[in-house]
């Protein structure tokens, strides 16, 4: 669905979730001497200026980032995360916001590799000039595919390094992509059942997006956890996003216990009605 555009939610409430899981992810695979990949299958443009032309036209990061931007009391969790934006953000006005595979790179060493895909030809012009411009160093680490990563992680599976952090953020304008993620992760499992896999999926009103959780739930796995926060209430009739969700299959063992620490807080800060709530749930 080429009419979808990264900007238009940029920094919003499901973006802190995101990206604030991700880090934790990245951060526990890098304690470990031996590199890794990250695989971005739905890898966008990279960086969004939050006061440019498809950023301003929703202003949906002030439900997410802008909410936590002059917080004193930040779970620690979520101070790795607002540093990391800062960093895009010298003079201390947010202006900028990156997208998960910058997240990556920040926190990447130089033994690990990145590989994005990003089938919009426009969007995958602009993340190539976004990465063309980090040095020699980075273009040698990173591969950048002008493809669909559902079909394309298949291809990649298992890394030569046996470790990889793989991140299936779709936009779900199709209502196909439900479908096309739980089968890309049948075949990912098969291929390389030991990686780490985080699937984000979005809180609205459609039968597919209810049902995404219980499908993957089924699928063959030994560990896995669900962490969905609500923001508002769902108005009838209306397909808003109204929250959304992380599924990580194989996550770190630590992760659950910084998201009971996390979440309520978050919850409570990214509130739009009073009525918000959260979902943490694991296996294994």
């Amino acid at each position: 669905m080429f009419s979808y555009r990264h900007a238009f939610h940029a920094g919003n409430h499901a973006d802190v979730l995101k990206h604030m899981i991700s880090i934790q992810c990245i951060d526990y695979m890098r304690q470990k001497d031996s590199s890794f990949w990250y695989i971005d299958t739905h890898a966008g443009a990279g960086v969004y200026a939050l006061d440019g032309h498809w950023a301003e036209k929703t202003a949906e990061y002030e439900t997410g980032i802008a909410r936590l931007w002059t917080r004193k009391d930040l779970p620690q969790a979520l101070k790795s995360y607002v540093f990391l934006v800062r960093k895009f953000n010298k003079n201390g006005q947010l202006r900028y916001y990156p997208g998960s595979p910058y997240f990556a790179l920040q926190l990447l060493g130089d033994g690990d590799r990145l590989r994005l895909f990003e089938k919009h030809p426009k969007e995958n012009r602009i993340l190539s000039e976004n990465f063309a411009i980090q040095g020699k160093n980075v273009k040698r680490r990173t591969m950048i595919f002008l493809d669909d990563g559902f079909t394309g992680l298949k291809a990649l599976l298992p890394p030569s390094s046996r470790r990889a952090y793989t991140l299936i953020d779709p936009s779900y304008e199709d209502k196909l992509d439900y479908g096309r993620v739980v089968k890309t992760l049948q075949e990912a499992i098969k291929r390389f059942a030991t990686g780490t896999y985080a699937i984000w999926y979005p809180k609205i009103q459609r039968r597919e997006a209810v049902q995404l959780t219980e499908k993957l739930k089924r699928l063959p796995l030994k560990n896995w956890l669900n962490v969905s926060m609500t923001v508002s209430s769902p108005k009838q009739g209306e397909m808003g996003l109204h929250g959304s969700g992380m599924f990580i299959i194989n996550p770190p063992f630590t992760l659950m216990m910084i998201l009971k620490e996390t979440m309520p807080w978050l919850t409570k800060v990214c509130s739009q009605d009073g009525k918000a709530e959260f979902v943490l749930e694991g296996e294994g």
